[in-house]
């Protein structure tokens, strides 16, 4: 079972920042010819963007509306279309993130106090405006739990991946019990019986927009790249499994969580939803849709967590429209979307993130590890000797760390060798500088253990996928700014061509089951036979045991 702890600490992975300016974007007259790089037409209107970096010709779009505002009757409902506009739309400043809780004191993701709106489906852009062919389009989905953060913090500036020949788009998606509330009373007025998973239709109605609107921007409609970090990289699973998004994506990238939860006790979620409306509303008989609309949104939001709604490693449900059937399910039978894949995990994405018990006693952890693995604890024990000479809370937080991220990413690169589409596998163990990065009260903060104390921590890996490393504070070394490049390297040469490897940089090779054939995101960047086979094998060996239990996937 995943704690509540947990479940706070991963609402807030990768949410690390400082909103830039959000007013609400004016529509103001054309006085500049078509001719001008910055004003493009929209297929709901035309819009102006501002330069990114005017002496390389890289222009920003921000706040650009994909989906009508889901407020309203429109809440909890399908996104639906942008109403038209006349006129010339300023898209200089992105909008406000959506309805969430702000986050104080949570490792390096604190983000403080920001704008937040229902209103919050918008995208943001960057492209190299100067380009003669179509560009390669990367499609962010931020991570959080599926209950914060937002695209358009400062760390998800597309200005350097533009600078490497992408068009990067940045995603709003709605979270929390906005985005994913499942109840009969919702699934009752669906045509499709359905509730839940709005955040996950967000997702595909963007890349709808990208699909119909991107070669305005100079992207290529043909050549789309999804990826997300954390939920993000869950969502980029989910979207693998639907048969909504087929078509609208032709690469994928997954940092950090996969999604093979199979919610055997509540699938679709609504139970867990109709718990959550009776906290809302005690003593209503045959809650309505229209009494959960009726609610404002900071009852909403403190009820998601005060009822234990929004506890848990993810909101998304198998709905039996977006999600016919788990993830899982559908990678196991080779069902997925054919697509070439980049994914991956850290060495140390527990810490501060998965919860650690300092009081746990040797024998407890010999209790637990009986009664979950059975005849395969001894092997696990001595495979995590190291971890256990430290302590065995910490021995028994790595295990639950290597079984929830970098075993995930290793089955996800498998499902997809199995059906003969190329996966490159990684494990970064590169050492980042662990550090408030975004308060902008501090915006210097070193954690009391160090700058590199946490070692390869769970979104540590962000400043350098997008290339903006030593962008805040004085930490940084000459040695960051080379893995930024090189990883940067790898994820846009990805994007533009399905494999990463380039001449200039270490190999690397596509994903091989017969030794687990990864590339360690290092200074030396060596491919090795799998990052911690050992270990990894004994607990695919566990997972392996369940299904066989369980008849399934």
């Amino acid at each position: 079972m995943v704690s509540p702890q947990f479940a706070r600490r991963f609402m807030f992975a990768a949410c690390t920042l400082l909103l830039a300016c959000t007013e609400r974007p004016e529509t103001m007259t054309a006085t500049t010819t078509v001719t001008d790089p910055l004003i493009k037409l929209t297929q709901a209107g035309s819009v102006r963007g501002v330069w990114a970096n005017a002496e390389q010709q890289i222009a920003a779009f921000h706040g650009l509306p994909f989906a009508a505002p889901p407020v309203g009757q429109l809440r909890w409902r399908p996104p639906q279309a942008v109403a038209p506009w006349s006129g010339l739309r300023s898209a200089a400043t992105p909008r406000a993130a959506c309805y969430q809780a702000f986050s104080e004191n949570e490792f390096v993701w604190s983000r403080g106090e920001f704008p937040r709106s229902e209103d919050c489906l918008y995208l943001n852009l960057w492209a190299d405006t100067a380009s003669a062919e179509p560009l390669p389009v990367m499609v962010w989905f931020h991570g959080g739990a599926h209950t914060g953060g937002y695209a358009h913090v400062p760390l998800f500036d597309g200005t350097e991946l533009a600078r490497k020949g992408v068009l990067l788009v940045s995603v709003n998606y709605r979270l929390g019990p906005w985005g994913f509330l499942a109840h009969p009373a919702l699934s009752a007025e669906s045509q499709h019986g359905s509730s839940g998973n709005y955040g996950l239709l967000d997702k595909i109605a963007a890349l709808q927009w990208v699909r119909d609107n991107i070669a305005e921007f100079g992207g290529d409609p043909n050549n789309v790249t999804i990826f997300g970090q954390s939920a993000g990289a869950m969502s980029v699973c989910a979207l693998m499994a639907s048969p909504l998004s087929q078509g609208l994506f032709h690469k994928a990238i997954g940092q950090s969580a996969a999604y093979w939860s199979r919610h055997r006790q509540d699938p679709s979620g609504e139970q867990r939803g109709q718990q959550f409306a009776t906290h809302l509303l005690p003593g209503h008989r045959d809650i309505s849709a229209q009494d959960l609309r009726d609610i404002d949104n900071e009852r909403l939001l403190s009820a998601a967590t005060d009822s234990g709604w929004d506890s848990g490693s993810g909101l998304l449900s198998v709905d039996g429209w977006v999600l016919p059937k788990a993830p899982v399910e559908v990678f196991a039978a080779g069902q997925q979307t054919k697509v070439p894949t980049l994914l991956g995990s850290l060495a140390n994405e527990g810490i501060e993130l998965l919860p650690l018990n300092p009081q746990l006693s040797r024998a407890d952890f010999q209790q637990s590890l009986a009664a979950r693995f059975g005849e395969l604890a001894q092997p696990l024990q001595d495979a995590y000797a190291s971890e256990l000479s430290q302590s065995p809370g910490f021995a028994l937080q790595s295990i639950e760390t290597d079984l929830f991220m970098a075993l995930a990413m290793r089955r996800w690169a498998a499902y997809q060798t199995a059906i003969g589409a190329p996966s490159y596998l990684y494990f970064m163990d590169y050492v980042p500088p662990a550090y408030q990065l975004y308060r902008h009260d501090q915006p210097d903060l070193i954690l009391a253990g160090g700058p590199r104390s946490a070692g390869a921590y769970h979104s540590g890996d962000l400043p350098f996928v997008f290339n903006n490393v030593g962008k805040t504070g004085n930490f940084w070394h000459p040695e960051d700014h080379q893995m930024a490049d090189r990883i940067s390297d790898y994820w846009t040469a990805f994007a533009n061509t399905g494999a990463p490897s380039l001449p200039h940089q270490p190999r690397w090779d596509p994903y091989r089951g017969a030794d687990h054939n990864t590339l360690q995101l290092n200074l030396p960047g060596q491919q090795i036979a799998g990052a911690l086979r050992t270990k990894l094998d004994i607990l695919q060996r566990h997972v392996d045991s369940q299904q066989g239990r369980t008849g399934g996937h």
